[in-house]
């Protein structure tokens, strides 16, 4: 796949070279644009995972790291070219025409060659199989989800259940005999040891009693009480890491994430310019006092900022303390009243989000305060802080926003953080405008 990429890069280029110019022999400035893509993309997609096997992996994941990382490429190439001062050499048309013309052959390649890939597995062709040691329920598991994806190539040859009593166990979860494994003495090209982290010394003895196997030895862990969120397996100075709960915003994603954020809020801000100087001038005359209300709110790794909003309240209603919920019975003004019903009192965030405070998409930021009291009360709570916050986000567009179950909010905030990708932000984005503006629970 590395070398039909290098290849794909090179073709896109000269396919909208022909598209753009109508002549099929490039000029030299041209030329050498090819290599220096090729380049960039043979450094950027490696460490995006590409190029690793996909062998029963989902991979809508491959799409969107594909998509990322020909974004990426094109980044680098525009940024090469303007500091080089380029760019005025080239037709920006044809860079974006090579980038995204690169990017869709090579999502076609794929498209085409993974489903002839499962047929062969699903005829049996390209198979491998599989030894399973654990104990009943681990080794279950693993069984109904081979069943369930037989294209992933997997065949389960034997089972070897290291429980005192294992056989009833693991047939009614199967539904079905078992075949019990005999001794390790046969070489199946995977061994699976299935079993809890805490059975930790169970493993490496296995692991120890397989060294004369020549098959693929491979952990499967039981995580069923972890709450995971983007989980992996890292490779950190030379040790192997399972992470259990780490954030999604690490190398090119995050690099992605904040490109986004500065592109959209730069344009919303120069759209919506001429709405917030006629919001400002609602909020000036409806009651006196700051235009803006800043609150101190908690955003990426727990480090507290201070975030924007239109005034909706008089300006010292919260002299008498404050407290969480009940939006609706705190007094505003009459324009408040319609900044909070619509949603327009958070467009002042995209400044936020322009300073890098914020992002467009992510869990809505809580209050200091509030903060120091649900991380002991609601599981999960404090891994939300893993992203930045933003002024719109999952938990938002599924109608838990205002007065509504927290516990829920977080429950969508972690789902958030577990399947990021830049097109669902884009999701996100574009269902806030059409379902999260004006909402039963805002007030």
């Amino acid at each position: 796949m590395r070398i039909v990429d290098l290849v794909v890069i090179f073709l896109a280029g000269w396919l909208a070279y022909l598209w753009r110019f109508g002549e099929v022999e490039m000029l030299d400035r041209y030329l050498w644009a090819l290599p220096l893509g090729a380049l960039l993309a043979m450094l950027i997609l490696p460490n995006l995972g590409i190029y690793t096997s996909w062998r029963g992996r989902v991979r809508a994941l491959l799409i969107v790291r594909l998509i990322s990382g020909y974004f990426l490429v094109g980044a680098l190439l525009a940024l090469f070219l303007f500091l080089s001062k380029a760019g005025a050499s080239y037709s920006r048309l044809w860079v974006t025409a090579w980038i995204v013309g690169a990017c869709f052959l090579s999502l076609l390649i794929r498209a085409l060659s993974y489903p002839m890939i499962n047929r062969l597995r699903m005829s049996g062709m390209n198979r491998r199989s599989v030894l399973l040691v654990g104990d009943a329920h681990s080794c279950a598991t693993a069984v109904d989800h081979l069943k369930r994806h037989p294209e992933a190539g997997f065949d389960i040859a034997r089972v070897l259940v290291i429980d005192d009593d294992p056989r009833h166990e693991l047939e009614s979860i199967l539904h079905e005999p078992y075949r019990l494994g005999s001794p390790l003495e046969h070489d199946e090209e995977e061994v699976w040891i299935c079993l809890p982290l805490a059975r930790g010394e169970m493993v490496k003895q296995i692991q120890s009693s397989l060294s004369l196997s020549t098959g693929n030895v491979r952990y499967m862990p039981d995580m069923r009480d972890f709450r995971l969120i983007n989980h992996n397996v890292s490779n950190v100075a030379e040790l192997f890491l399972l992470d259990l709960s780490c954030s999604p915003m690490s190398g090119g994603a995050r690099l992605v994430k904040r490109a986004e954020d500065i592109l959209l809020s730069g344009l919303i801000l120069m759209l919506i310019s001429p709405l917030m100087l006629l919001l400002s001038f609602g909020v000036r005359v409806s009651s006196p006092g700051p235009i803006f209300y800043r609150q101190e709110r908690v955003g990426l790794n727990g480090k507290p900022f201070m975030m924007l909003k239109f005034r909706s309240m008089p300006e010292d209603v919260e002299k008498h303390g404050i407290k969480w919920g009940g939006a609706k019975d705190k007094q505003v003004t009459w324009f408040g009243s319609l900044l909070r019903r619509t949603s327009m009192d958070e467009l002042p965030q995209f400044l936020n989000v322009l300073k890098g405070d914020m992002s467009i998409v992510g869990p809505r930021p809580e209050r200091t305060v509030f903060v120091d009291q649900f991380k002991h009360e609601i599981p999960g709570y404090m891994q939300k802080h893993m992203v930045k916050a933003g002024i719109t986000g999952w938990a938002q567009i599924n109608g838990w926003r205002g007065d509504t179950d927290l516990a829920k909010r977080i429950e969508c905030d972690l789902w958030y953080l577990e399947n990021w990708s830049a097109w669902l932000d884009v999701k996100i984005i574009f269902l806030t405008v059409f379902k999260g503006l004006a909402n039963k629970h805002a007030y």
